[in-house]
């Protein structure tokens, strides 16, 4: 991949489109960040596996084994062990890492300008990222959520969601939720769009990205140190005195940024530098904290599962007073531990650089709207296909029950009847996300752009 493939890849599919050139018509270097683009991939692929295991193994009780610590209840399972348990249900952990990374990504651009002065170009960046921001997260949810709604209707497909009797009743009734889920400051309600469940993390990503360009304004004319101690200042209100855990995610991107483009420029803060010595045995100590804390019990948020969880005893009680769901402190941690060892362990960057990585990366964000709507038509049926049962098959569809039943050999998680419907449900996906890339994506990306352009005042 070359590099100028490598620096649209890392800006554009980590939910952004590509910075804008400054005044001087300069843009920021690729090669630092590219393994970022992997990472991202990378994570989408474990949402989708995450989403895949809960739906297979809902009767069968695996769910909970999944999503509670290795031995509670006297259970042991291999996919439940520490660090192990993220490839199967590290979902949560990779949302987290999702937002991290974009609040790295939507950072940089400002933060390079700010570092060069350029604050006549930072306006204009903040201004164009600002007003493009919405349309590029939600026009691809528009366009994916309606044409979902429109087949499941038209060939009246039992799937998630019911269809209506109408399709003018189906069309009304994904207007009246989509309005209520793109209002992203809405105080109550329903997070879920029924037409797409797992697009409940696209508000928050708008709320998290007006955070980050709020803050960059804010600390614009700061001392590099006061900003460094701004962003620390901030994520400590967000995770210890409001419930804003997912603000104190994309500030910590911020920060991780704000320190790599110190080092570039060898103003890395002196407390940071007396630590070189050390810092290899230091990161791979971070990564392994961040593995660790990254399989969180999170099955439900009530804090005694956790406390009585084997080796979160002691954990809980790090739990702050203000986070509801405590899942999301510990998450916080892991994500901005692994963002940060990652970008420091050769061979880890090596591994998010590799092609696949890189190609999951590009069609990340349609690979995770559609992966959902995969698994509720086709990856339901082929799971009750090889005697995955579920109590809904007998309804959705019972002709395909049992028809080519297959030995539920091997361990949890890696059933030979679970792993064979993926030569077909991961090709298919990975075939849908491409297209919704080529055809859905990219395409939301320019009209931002061009509209944004198109309405500028004449003199600028």
């Amino acid at each position: 991949m070359s590099h100028r493939n490598g620096k649209a890849s890392t800006w554009r599919h980590l939910g952004l489109s590509e910075p804008e050139p400054s005044s001087t018509g300069e843009k920021p270097a690729s090669g630092r960040t590219i393994h970022l683009d992997g990472l991202r991939g990378f994570a989408a692929l474990v949402v989708y596996w995450h989403h895949h295991q809960l739906w297979a193994h809902d009767g069968d009780g695996g769910q909970t084994i999944f999503e509670h610590a290795y031995g509670y209840n006297g259970q042991y399972y291999f996919a439940a062990l520490p660090g192990v348990r993220i490839l199967f249900s590290g979902g949560h952990l990779a949302v987290s890492v999702f937002f991290v990374l974009s609040g790295y990504v939507l950072a940089a651009k400002p933060l390079s300008l700010i570092q060069r002065g350029d604050f006549k170009g930072l306006v204009d960046n903040l201004s164009s990222a600002l007003f493009r921001r919405w349309l590029r997260l939600y026009l691809p949810v528009i366009c994916t959520t309606f044409t979902y709604m429109t087949i499941l209707h038209l060939f009246r497909i039992r799937a998630t969601p019911e269809t209506k009797s109408t399709y003018l009743e189906e069309v009304w009734n994904w207007y009246t939720e989509f309005k209520t889920f793109s209002f992203v400051f809405r105080g109550g309600g329903d997070p879920w769009f029924t037409y797409n469940f797992h697009a409940w993390s696209i508000p928050v990503e708008f709320r998290g990205s007006i955070t980050i360009y709020t803050v960059v304004l804010a600390f614009s004319r700061f001392r590099a140190t006061a900003r460094l101690c701004g962003h620390l200042l901030l994520i400590f209100y967000f995770l210890y005195i409001a419930d804003g855990w997912f603000c104190a995610l994309f500030v910590a991107g911020m920060l991780l940024c704000e320190l790599d483009l110190a080092a570039e420029l060898d103003e890395t803060p002196a407390i940071l530098t007396k630590l070189r010595p050390w810092k290899k045995a230091i990161f791979y100590a971070l990564f392994a904290i961040s593995l660790y804390l990254g399989g969180v019990p999170s099955h439900s948020s009530d804090l005694q599962i956790l406390r009585d969880s084997p080796g979160w005893h002691y954990l809980a009680l790090l739990k702050p007073q203000a986070v509801f769901d405590y899942k999301w402190f510990y998450l916080f941690w892991a994500a901005t531990l692994l963002v940060a060892s990652i970008s420091q362990i050769r061979l880890l960057r090596a591994f998010f650089e590799r092609p696949f990585n890189q190609y999951l990366g590009r069609v990340s964000f349609a690979f995770y709207l559609v992966h959902g709507p995969v698994l509720w038509v086709l990856g339901d049926r082929l799971y009750a296909a090889v005697g995955w049962a579920r109590v809904s098959h007998a309804t959705t569809c019972p002709g395909w029950i049992d028809r080519f039943p297959l030995p539920r050999v091997g361990p949890l998680g890696m059933e030979l009847s679970f792993l064979v419907p993926h030569f077909v449900l991961l090709p298919v996906t990975l075939w849908l996300a491409e297209v919704v890339t080529r055809v859905v994506d990219g395409p939301s990306v320019r009209v931002a752009s061009r509209l944004y352009k198109r309405l500028l005042a004449v003199d600028f």
